[in-house]
């Protein structure tokens, strides 16, 4: 299964994009990524630390976490940014 995609049609998760995930995962991902990016307060998702901190909720998410708050409280430690 792929990633979601944007109601505009664009693929706005491409590290997941050929993911063999189940829909929920990705959902706790999603939600992970998010709640990461809104702890560092990083708004432009062109901002290179972005790709960063997705590859790290990934990671920390391969360990068995699921609770995606728990995912983005770690992805954020691991980062070592405030």
């Amino acid at each position: 299964m792929g990633e979601p995609v944007a109601p505009d049609g664009d693929d706005d998760r491409p590290l997941l994009r050929d993911s063999k995930l189940a829909p929920e995962q990705i959902e706790i991902l999603n939600k992970a990524f998010d709640r990461a990016l809104r702890a560092l307060h990083l708004v432009d998702r062109g901002d290179p630390i972005c790709e960063m901190v997705a590859r790290t909720v990934i990671e920390v998410a391969k360990n068995g976490m699921l609770d995606p708050d728990a995912i983005a409280e770690e992805t954020v430690r691991q980062l070592g940014l405030p």
